[in-house]
């Protein structure tokens, strides 16, 4: 397994190790020691259609991070540093993340997550870890916020986005970590 940190402190991609013969692959998908000290309580899958944008979103009072991967098709994700007491705040870093890549991508908590979907459909694993999903804490910002400056792919757009992502406010406007 390799390890890179990228951009921004904190957030890292993992390439693990694949072994492939006629009858197929093996990969470890995840080890603690890869985080440790990191207490993941839920795994989530999401398939979606091409174009498809989940995101921009994170929580404030129960905030999770995200180990995310795909595993059919491809996405281009990324994590967006909302902690506004940080050095690197409103920066991001995006990532192509695919079943052929097999990279494995570390969102920590205090960052929003996004992701858009490339291929016809994908399917996206992710483990959380410190607290459960709370409905009532999920919090966005917009995809497309100038301040922020994205660059999503553009084969991918315009993008099919949920009501409460259309409706996310910009940076400037929305809740932030301290």
């Amino acid at each position: 397994m390799i390890e890179e940190e990228l951009a921004i402190p904190g957030v890292k991609v993992f390439k693990p190790a694949v072994f492939q013969d006629e009858r197929g692959h093996f990969l470890e998908s995840f080890r603690s020691t890869w985080l440790p000290g990191v207490e993941f309580v839920q795994d989530n899958e999401s398939r979606s259609v091409k174009s498809t944008l989940r995101g921009l979103h994170y929580q404030l009072e129960n905030p999770q991070g995200k180990l995310v991967r795909v595993i059919a098709g491809a996405v281009f994700d990324v994590a967006v540093d909302m902690r506004e007491s940080s050095a690197t705040f409103g920066q991001w870093v995006g990532r192509t993340l695919s079943a052929d890549n097999k990279e494995i991508f570390w969102v920590p908590p205090g960052f929003a997550h996004g992701f858009l979907v490339l291929s016809d459909t994908a399917l996206f694993v992710y483990k959380c870890s410190n607290n459960y999903y709370t409905p009532g804490d999920e919090h966005a910002v917009r995809w497309d916020d100038p301040d922020l400056g994205i660059s999503w792919p553009e084969t991918a757009l315009p993008p099919l986005l949920s009501v409460k992502d259309v409706d996310a406010p910009l940076l400037k406007d929305a809740r932030k970590y301290i």
